[in-house]
């Protein structure tokens, strides 16, 4: 019962942090309108806050309402993979600075970042989630979170990815 509260109090964590970066996300949003940027893909917001949100609730009911074990070997996997997600969160955030936005938001005339991971990676912060909608649930054995989370996730991510792409082609395109 001790390792399920203090998971279900890391979650808490992880939601106090979803809200803040909301919190920042809409005021980068208010600044980038202000300055004439545009927003794609609007359609697909709602299911993806509802995406998320529906995964903070089941990473916490699966392991308390089908009383999961823990694997002490997987937790630290899943922990180090978390820990790793959240630095390239955190990461890519940095790296957008005021450009970052939860929404899809394009300013037109503005160079793609090419510092921080964007260096490296296209879309970074996805591949930030993609380890913690993995990892997350594993830390306390919630693997059909994980597995169902996943999926819904890709196919989130497939909408995301290609609106972010037509998006920014477009802006590209007219500078």
């Amino acid at each position: 019962m001790g390792t399920l509260m203090l998971y279900t109090g890391v979650i808490g964590l992880v939601v106090a942090q979803r809200l803040v970066e909301l919190q920042v996300s809409r005021r980068h949003e208010r600044q980038l309108r202000s300055r004439g940027a545009v927003e794609h893909g609007a359609g697909h917001w709602p299911w993806m806050v509802a995406l998320h949100t529906a995964f903070l609730v089941s990473c916490v009911a699966e392991p308390w309402l089908l009383e999961r074990p823990v694997a002490p070997w997987l937790s630290v996997a899943a922990a180090a993979a978390v820990a790793l997600g959240l630095g390239l969160r955190v990461w890519s955030l940095a790296s957008l600075g005021e450009r970052w936005t939860a929404r899809v938001l394009v300013l037109p005339g503005a160079p793609l970042v090419a510092t921080g991971p964007y260096r490296f990676l296209r879309h970074p912060n996805y591949l930030a989630v993609v380890l913690e909608i993995a990892a997350i649930p594993l830390v306390h054995g919630a693997w059909l979170t994980a597995a169902v989370f996943t999926v819904l996730n890709a196919a989130m991510l497939t909408v995301r990815i290609r609106t972010e792409e037509a998006a920014l082609a477009r802006a590209v395109k007219a500078r």
